[in-house]
């Protein structure tokens, strides 16, 4: 529910750009049909067939070769049956990738990479998927999907008017420099007059990344908390070092290259969606000293 509440700010700009078209093209009737329609979309993310194609088109998940449902069943199996969960709730499908990782999607798709599904043991794999399926039942999937789904007018929207005031910043920097400063200036004093107008919507648009983030960051560690109750601590532990392995060895030989290594600041950190390996490490120790 967290989730949601931090996409409404985004969900009310997007209605208001779809509204301000609809009313603008299609009256006051016809708009209000236009708007509720869209708003009835938001029903498409809980649609499996849609949720497919999503992952398919969009996202280029495809389903498993034979060989890979082979090895994902009987480990998927497990993993449901310890969360007292039908398999057939959840539909698994694999994306080319040579990077450890698996994503939950939509309402009903788990995805693994080709290495994780190839190269890492039947246990840490899983772990992984239970971490996967701690997403779901956690409802960060369709949250975080709906929310998206929702801001899309309103991205679109600040996108267009971006390219704009570029392009206008542009035509007034051939004129003169003083076109082009009354030009930054005209835009500034609407970007500040937007503010102060609506204040209570631009001020949580501004805060919804850092908050979104947030919010990811306690999800990867309550669905890293699933899988250790389903009896994959230990399991998800060696998943974590082996991805911390990773990273220090892609830094390593950043440095051997003469490259200067750039850690990532405190706002970088902020954005982040997962916390550091070693966060997720240490809130699983507990269930380690229990034997989960």
């Amino acid at each position: 529910m967290g989730s949601l509440l931090v996409h409404v700010p985004s969900l009310v700009v997007s209605a208001a750009v779809v509204g301000a078209i609809a009313f603008a093209l299609f009256g006051t009737a016809g708009g209000w049909i236009v708007v509720l329609a869209w708003l009835a979309t938001g029903g498409l993310v809980f649609h499996r067939p849609t949720e497919l194609a999503f992952a398919r088109r969009v996202l280029k998940l495809r389903a498993p070769r034979p060989e890979e449902q082979a090895r994902l069943d009987p480990i998927w199996r497990e993993v449901t049956a310890r969360a007292g969960i039908e398999a057939h709730t959840y539909e698994l499908m694999v994306e080319n990738s040579p990077e450890l990782n698996a994503s939950a999607v939509a309402g009903h798709v788990v995805s693994v990479t080709t290495y994780a599904l190839n190269e890492i043991p039947s246990s840490n794999l899983a772990a992984v998927l239970a971490h996967e399926l701690g997403h779901h039942t956690g409802g960060h999937a369709w949250a975080g999907l709906l929310g998206y789904w929702y801001s899309l007018p309103g991205r679109i929207a600040w996108t267009v008017t971006k390219f704009v005031a570029r392009i206008a910043l542009a035509i007034a920097a051939v004129l003169s420099w003083r076109a082009y400063f009354l030009v930054a200036f005209v835009i500034g004093m609407c970007l500040v007059g937007g503010f102060m107008a609506a204040w209570y919507l631009t001020l949580p648009l501004v805060l919804a990344p850092y908050l979104l983030a947030f919010m990811g960051r306690k999800a990867e560690l309550r669905a890293d908390q699933q899988a250790a109750v389903l009896g994959f601590a230990g399991q998800m532990t060696q998943v974590l070092h082996q991805l911390q392995a990773e990273e220090d060895r892609e830094k390593a030989q950043i440095v051997a290259a003469g490259h200067h290594l750039k850690e990532p600041g405190t706002f970088a950190r902020l954005l982040s969606t997962h916390p550091d390996h070693h966060t997720r490490i240490q809130a699983l120790e507990p269930y380690l000293r229990t034997g989960l």
